[in-house]
């Protein structure tokens, strides 16, 4: 990263509402940008009890079993602040930490926090009643009707860069959208950020997968952002999300990622990936118990490191087929280890990150009810960060473009039933009531006749016609709606618009680290 020295830019045009506007040239009915509040209450499977049990049984495991730390750096940093380490190897080490010092750091964290992306209008708020959600990130396939499965590239990764732009229930881009495999894995993040700093505005992720990488995009969302280093530092402008090696492994790539991001103020989501029954107990509270220990551990790191620096933890908490050992998500057990995960992440007073998932072959009706499942536990979990909101299908091995389509409608009707009801005098009506009277009817009201326009949510993807008229028009079923749908986006796509300068800057950054040879492919 370059010196704090350097001058910044003022703050140019970066697509915000006239992005919006061009954004809509498709003709969908599309929701405003907006970051929508949740304001149910949580469902708490867990009483107070319950929440109590698994809280002491992370300590526990947390102070008598211990999580493993595959980085002496962090090793070193959490013997200082005072943790018991054993079973030193040349590669890290075992970490047991009392839980008056698990607890005493996690008072650091903040409950809420904002990141700012180039185009200060697209800010997100992680925290409170917040919920944003994010594309589908790193699968290595990808799929439409019309080009079938195949493995990703640059090409179908600009795609779907652009499809997560145009629609504005999508808050954030969590990672790739699809691997690139024909952009080499030493320089395949300068490309990816490349694409997503210039064909979008909104929030943009770093994976933790080496140093060179993460000081890579760090370095690229600066200069994006028109910012010194020190102003990049004042304020979260992109985040990265880890994943513990479970059972109670942290390993080293992801940890030099925490690390370097926890130094400079930026925001790491702590998510464990726990399969009851294979990486973690069979039971859900044992389950979710070794999730939230291997959690917390990571988010103590993070607090000595930087205190108050802003962080959340995640849920990945599913089971497996025990006929097959495959995963299974959108499943009755997903849902209940998410909304107790919700549960515990409000007793530590931190974010929660968890997924929209599904593990449907194709965008068929069992990939829609296990997505419905999986957002439902989402949204009455009291989540605030969805991560692969749209396009996930394979249990995450493809991201499908008529997938994505069909989960922003879902998207959008969530972010419609997530509005608060009024009860003001206007909208009880009783005038009206009174009018119409005993047998008549509300079409030719006033009161209707204000209102009928944006009274009710309005679909761009479910037909709401009679048979009759939906036979017509040929029969159309909902994934080929959809496929018409993201290839006229894609006709139609505008970029929203950069600073020349800074474009030249940006380019110039991934021109010269390409001809250094971008970062090293193994750790």
């Amino acid at each position: 990263m370059q010196s704090d020295n350097k001058p910044s830019r003022a703050r140019r045009g970066s697509g915000g509402r006239k992005g919006n506007k061009r954004a809509n040239a498709v003709g969908l009915q599309q929701i405003a940008w907006q970051i929508p509040k949740n304001t149910d209450t949580p469902i708490a499977p867990l009483p107070p009890e319950g929440v109590a049990a698994i809280h002491h049984t992370a300590m526990r495991i947390l102070e008598e079993v211990g999580v493993e730390f595959l980085n002496l750096e962090a090793v070193d940093t959490l013997r200082q602040a005072g943790c018991t380490i054993s079973n030193e190897t040349p590669n890290g080490a075992l970490v047991k930490m009392d839980r008056t010092l698990v607890m005493d750091k996690l008072a650091h964290a903040p409950e809420k926090f904002s990141i700012t992306p180039r185009n200060l209008d697209r800010q997100i708020i992680i925290g409170g009643q917040h919920m944003v959600f994010g594309s589908i990130a790193s699968p290595p396939n990808c799929a439409d009707l019309e080009r079938g499965r195949r493995p990703g590239d640059r090409q179908s990764h600009r795609d779907l860069v652009k499809l997560s732009q145009y629609f504005n229930c999508i808050h954030f881009i969590g990672g790739y959208p699809v691997e690139p495999v024909d952009s080499h894995a030493s320089v395949r993040h300068l490309d990816c950020l490349h694409d997503h700093l210039t064909l979008s505005d909104k929030v943009v992720h770093a994976y933790s997968l080496g140093a060179g990488r993460v000081d890579d995009v760090m370095e690229m969302v600066r200069i994006a952002g028109g910012l010194s280093e020190q102003q990049f530092a004042q304020t979260p402008r992109m985040f990265t999300n880890i994943n513990s090696t479970s059972p109670l492994k942290h390993d080293f790539p992801m940890l030099d990622g925490l690390m370097r991001l926890s130094r400079c103020g930026q925001p790491t989501v702590v998510t464990p990936f726990t399969l009851a029954g294979a990486m973690s107990p069979i039971t859900l509270a044992g389950t979710v118990a070794q999730s939230i220990a291997e959690a917390l551990c990571a988010v103590v790191l993070i607090q000595i490191i930087n205190p108050g620096c802003p962080c959340a933890i995640g849920t990945f908490s599913s089971n497996v087929d025990m006929k097959t050992g495959a995963p299974a998500f959108g499943t009755p057990e997903y849902m209940r280890a998410t909304q107790m995960t919700g549960q515990m992440a409000r007793f530590y007073r931190l974010p929660l990150r968890a997924s929209n998932t599904c593990v449907s072959n194709a965008p068929d009706n069992q990939a829609t009810w296990e997505s419905a499942n999986s957002l439902s536990a989402a949204i009455t979990s009291g989540t605030h960060m969805v991560y692969h909101a749209a396009g996930w299908l394979e249990g995450g091995l493809c991201a499908s473009y008529e997938k994505l389509v069909m989960d922003c409608e879902q998207l959008q009707q969530m972010i419609k039933y997530m509005q608060p009801v009024n009860y003001g005098e206007s909208e009880l009506a009783f005038d009206t009531i009174a009018e119409v009277g005993q047998g008549g009817h509300f079409f030719g009201t006033q009161h209707t006749q204000d209102r009928y326009e944006t009274a009710f949510y309005s679909p761009f993807l479910s037909d709401w016609s009679n048979f009759e008229n939906w036979e017509d028009r040929g029969s159309v079923m909902t994934v080929e709606r959809a496929h018409r749908i993201w290839k006229q986006i894609l006709r139609d796509f505008q970029t929203p618009p950069m600073d020349l300068a800074i474009r030249e800057e940006l380019d110039a950054f991934v021109a010269r680290r390409k001809s250094e040879g971008g970062v090293a492919t193994d750790f």
